[in-house]
């Protein structure tokens, strides 16, 4: 009997239609267009607006987008992870709510949170179930409204950070294509660099901790940065060297969106050329979760079945690591 394993079969996704660019940003805090791209990559990013909708909102159409280009009974799904920093809200599910506004009333759901590096450790989650031989179709959705938590009077973070939401499909798959294999790492120590530290169950928010933004996303940018370039580019370095790939090898880096000079390094740790290097930073910036499944739907027309692509990613906590798969089909 052929091995099942676990092969995206399709891809969605949506960010919304307010753009913040580099020039507007210009007349928020001290900073300027050229600052912002040599340092970054990043030209403009999509701010979600709208009062009342959240992270579920974004969840929900890029969900609703990989339907409607599928025509897939959302019925047929039987499991929804939502992989998010950013939650609707403490306690109620974000993944329950958008299973459910989607239409997939027969899955079982629940939220996924490692930062940045959510969708990926969702990757392998998704990948068990199917392995499982017990489920058919796992619906992964990475989101989030970083926009909720940035202090836009702070230079260091809101010119990085943007909304957005990208979803794939897992199916089971005997050709041996698909999710080929992991090396997911985390370190506790780097909690302290990347953080909003009021609002959860160690700080809970105070009228005075709000006052001065202590409820809000604090970077320390060298430390992330130093370790983000090193431990992405050594994940993909292992995971290349255990399943004996060669840089002609891999058909394309899909790396977490972060930083043009992170995603750069990691290429060039591979010697990867520029050509076979996925990057949207440019458009998005960093849309945390959304980042890798909002990368695979940019470049879907551009994958064939067979191709080879190696993830990586970095997040707070410190949480990183690196995915092998065989991408299932043509599109």
């Amino acid at each position: 009997m052929s091995k099942i394993s676990a092969a995206i079969t399709a891809v969605g996704g949506y960010v919304p239609d307010y753009v913040l660019t580099n020039k507007m940003l210009e007349d928020m805090v001290d900073t300027n267009d050229e600052w912002i791209t040599s340092r970054t990559g990043i030209k403009e990013r999509r701010i979600l607006k709208e009062d009342g909708k959240g992270t579920s909102y974004l969840a929900i159409k890029a969900a609703q987008n990989l339907i409607d280009k599928t025509k897939i009974d959302p019925k047929e799904i039987e499991l929804v992870i939502v992989a998010t920093a950013t939650p609707d809200m403490k306690a109620a599910s974000t993944s329950a709510y958008t299973a459910t506004q989607i239409g997939a009333v027969n899955a079982f759901s629940f939220d996924l949170e490692a930062a940045c590096s959510s969708f990926l450790y969702g990757m392998s989650v998704a990948a068990r179930y199917i392995e499982s031989g017990k489920y058919k179709k796992v619906l992964l959705i990475g989101a989030d409204k970083n926009s909720s938590m940035i202090n836009y009077e702070d230079r260091a973070t809101c010119i990085i950070f943007g909304d957005g939401a990208g979803a794939v499909l897992f199916e089971p798959n005997k050709e041996n294509l698909g999710l080929q294999d992991e090396y997911l790492r985390s370190d506790g120590v780097g909690r302290e660099f990347l953080q909003a530290t009021y609002g959860g169950s160690s700080y809970p928010s105070t009228p005075e901790a709000i006052k001065e933004h202590k409820h809000q996303v604090f970077q320390d940018g060298k430390t992330v940065f130093k370790n983000a370039v090193f431990n992405m580019a050594d994940v993909a370095v292992k995971i290349m060297d255990r399943n004996n790939l060669t840089v002609k090898d891999v058909s394309w880096l899909v790396a977490h969106q972060a930083n043009k000079r992170i995603i750069d390094a990691t290429a060039n740790r591979i010697e990867l050329e520029e050509d076979k290097v996925m990057m949207n930073i440019q458009n998005y910036g960093n849309t945390t979760s959304a980042t890798l499944p909002l990368l695979l739907n940019d470049y879907e027309s551009q994958l064939k079945k067979g191709d080879n692509l190696v993830f990586a990613a970095f997040g707070g906590g410190f949480t990183w690591g690196s995915i092998y798969l065989k991408w299932a089909y043509n599109s």
